[in-house]
């Protein structure tokens, strides 16, 4: 055989059954799904009698070590470091919430694709946005989308924003000082408010509570219920903002939003704002670019605007440009001579 040859096998042949691995016991954790962070130890023994029989060459002596979980637990390590990169921000105005990222994806210097969605709507009033590992995102969005599921179909209510961000970090938690990366940013709205289960509750136990008792529930509904913005890692750990970006681009996205945000602002000022940090952040970092996507959700719903791509945005920034110089030597007289 020619891969016989070549492996220099044909007359180095030995077979080795079961009995010479004895007691080698390789043990694993089995995860229950269904149970985020509660792990189970189950041991699989290989036993003298166990019809096993495995070929290996001369030419690779065998260990029995090798088959320790020790080594079988080993992080492999990457032929090259793959550099995390990305621009996602989310704030807090008086007409909603701005979500916004861009789309490209990156491998280290590799552009691994260009039109990748960063924001993936949750339900009807969350969505959520992406930074880190893709895969580990993509995984975790939808058990979260799907344990949200559950507990709307158990409970005939949603989970709220602040529930659903402790849900995730539980989630990630036990996941923590591994390998997996995951940084999304919960941009929804609560509508828990005093009209629903609480108005509920107050007749339910009108009998039982007076004047001020219910007033004092009424006026936390209210405090439970509008626009909230809580980002999420993969250490478990949980924080709640008015004004959130994630990835290598957000300093410059910080530059842009603390110098252009107010509580006042317009939903066109808002969305413009949102836009032009993206862009100033994409146009910096090389992990950053091609598109930008942006969400607006409000106590009716999220809405999406159309993708735009922000090559047209810098030649539009670039024509600004050249129109405020113009304007600026037209007032003060000034000419350029060649």
């Amino acid at each position: 055989m020619a891969l016989e040859d070549i492996c220099n096998l044909q007359d180095n042949r030995k077979w080795f059954s079961a009995s010479s691995v004895e007691g080698v016991v390789s043990s694993f954790h089995m995860t229950d799904y269904n149970s985020f962070g509660l792990r189970r130890l189950g041991n699989c023994e290989t036993t003298p009698e166990a019809p096993l029989q495995f070929f290996i060459p001369n030419s690779a002596p065998f260990n029995s070590r090798s088959l320790s979980p020790a080594n079988q637990s080993m992080t492999v390590r990457r032929p090259f470091p793959l550099a995390h990169g990305t621009t996602t921000l989310g704030f807090i105005f008086q007409g909603g919430v701005i979500a916004a990222a861009d789309t490209r994806a990156s491998a280290g210097g590799l552009v691994s694709c260009p039109a990748v969605s960063k924001i993936t709507p949750i339900h009807s009033h969350l969505v959520v946005t992406s930074s880190g590992s893709g895969a580990d995102c993509m995984l975790w969005e939808r058990l979260l989308t799907r344990e949200i599921r559950l507990y709307q179909l158990r409970n005939r209510r949603r989970l709220s924003i602040r529930g659903t961000a402790k849900l995730l970090s539980f989630m990630l938690h036990p996941f923590k000082g591994t390998d997996v990366c995951v940084a999304l940013t919960l941009c929804g709205w609560d509508r828990e408010a005093g009209s629903t289960d609480c108005a509920r509750r107050s007749q339910d136990s009108c009998c039982l509570m007076d004047d001020s008792s219910s007033a004092a529930v009424s006026s936390q509904a209210d405090t439970n219920s509008g626009p909230k913005l809580i980002y999420v890692c993969s250490d478990g750990a949980r924080l709640q903002g008015d004004l959130i970006s994630v990835g290598s681009g957000s300093p410059y996205a910080y530059g842009i939003l603390d110098s252009g945000l107010r509580g006042s602002l317009s939903k066109e000022e808002a969305i413009s704002l949102a836009r032009e940090a993206v862009f100033r952040a994409t146009h910096r970092d090389a992990y950053s670019g091609n598109n930008v996507d942006l969400f607006h959700i409000t106590e009716q719903g999220w809405k999406q605007r159309q993708r735009e791509d922000l090559k047209d945005e810098y030649y539009r920034d670039m024509k600004r440009r050249a129109m405020m110089v113009e304007e600026r030597n037209r007032v003060t007289g000034f000419k350029v001579t060649t």
